[in-house]
């Protein structure tokens, strides 16, 4: 007789067994992240249930960090972990539950589509062998793993605009590693007229995943010291968030002319930015930069609106420890926090993959379009070069 077997033992695996005995009712519960309060994302892999109709629940999602994060959500599965599809999934205000009959006897669930750190190091390995690309270290995370850094363009030229990229502040929001997959397999296309014309103008600076520490452990939001990266940019500490720390003085060397920090948000089905208008040097002349920015992305991609959206900060209230509020003070430019849906983009919905990897990357691929039709209207500040 074969005995269910559920496992999270690897790479961003997070679930904690309760009763595994019955097909009908395995009892799972979420994990907190490493050193910290916060839980909600899961990844786990369970075996030995080919052909049989399966109920899980998630005693503790009512605990999690946005129990309302769980109506209208439907989880992930894979056999391969290549192909992630949503099955049904209900909330009764205190348990998830799952139900599925899986074709294979070995499957795996997550909140989201995973992304490794070997597809990160395959990310950041195949992009530096491009002519006009190379990889640096900036650094190392709290459990001394390595900061990556992927340069486009010509780093030298100082009449470029720079331009940064920054993904999975929050580690479980793996979309945004996604996305910025699919926008570097466009920027790395020599064939591409809108990429060359691109990089006559800007040098860009990505950061794939910078909380390498919080996605191996499985967190949702911290990184091994158990803060919130995103939460730290005022004046990050070089002991407890190094990642922010070297990130920001890597800023203040190269200067900032747009940033574009990427996120997932867990409760609301659309795509949407969160802006600066909240900041005290918030202006005509970023103001017009923003709302170009976004009408050249709802004229290219549908997938991207601007209806739904958190509100808006008011003059001078926002909170400056956030990433793209911080920058777009501290260097007086456009600065945007780009979230995705954990669930599916409501305006477009997929009932098979909800919000995918795939529907990610062409997001990411898109964004090339707005960035090109604002980039002529960005002048370089002198801050820039003051911090040099």
């Amino acid at each position: 007789m074969s005995f269910i077997k559920i496992s999270s033992a690897f790479d961003g695996g997070n679930i904690e067994v309760i009763d595994a005995n019955n097909p009908d009712n395995i009892r799972l519960a979420l994990r907190h992240d490493n050193a910290a309060g916060f839980m909600q994302w899961f990844y786990f892999r369970i075996q030995e249930v080919g052909g049989m109709d399966l109920t899980i629940h998630i005693e503790n999602a009512h605990e999690s960090s946005y129990p309302e994060a769980w109506e209208g959500y439907q989880a992930v599965v894979s056999y391969d972990r290549i192909t992630w599809f949503r099955v049904d999934t209900s909330y009764n205000g205190q348990k998830l539950t799952l139900r599925f009959m899986p074709e294979f006897n070995s499957v795996f669930a997550a909140y989201f589509a995973p992304y490794s750190h070997d597809q990160h190091l395959n990310l950041i390995s195949s992009v530096q062998m491009m002519p006009h690309a190379f990889v640096e270290h900036i650094g190392k995370t709290v459990e001394n793993r390595d900061i990556d850094m992927i340069v486009l363009g010509d780093d030298a030229d100082e009449t470029r605009k720079k331009v940064w990229i920054i993904a999975r502040q929050h580690p479980g929001e793996t979309m945004a590693e996604w996305f910025v997959e699919g926008f570097l397999e466009r920027m790395v296309d020599t064939s591409d007229a809108l990429v060359k014309s691109l990089l006559q103008q800007a040098c860009f600076y990505i950061i794939p995943n910078a909380n390498i520490d919080g996605s191996i452990h499985g967190n949702l939001r911290t990184n091994a010291a158990g803060k919130d990266l995103n939460r730290a940019w005022v004046n990050p500490d070089a002991q407890y968030t190094p990642e922010v720390h070297q990130i920001l003085q890597n800023m203040d060397w190269t200067g900032v002319d747009l940033l574009l920090d990427i996120h997932g948000d867990e409760t609301l089905p659309y795509n949407f930015v969160s802006s600066i208008e909240g900041i005290p040097g918030f202006n005509e002349y970023l103001s017009h930069l923003l709302q170009t920015f976004k009408n050249t992305w709802m004229a290219v991609n549908p997938d991207f609106q601007d209806t739904h959206k958190y509100p808006v900060n008011e003059p001078g209230k926002a909170n400056l420890d956030i990433c793209s509020k911080a920058i777009g003070e501290r260097f007086k430019c456009l600065s945007m926090t780009i979230e995705m849906p954990f669930k599916d983009n409501a305006n477009l919905p997929d009932s098979i993959f909800g919000w995918s990897p795939e529907r990610a990357k062409n997001l990411g691929k898109s964004i090339l379009h707005p960035i090109a039709a604002v980039l002529p209207h960005i002048v370089k500040s002198d801050l820039n070069k003051s911090m040099n």
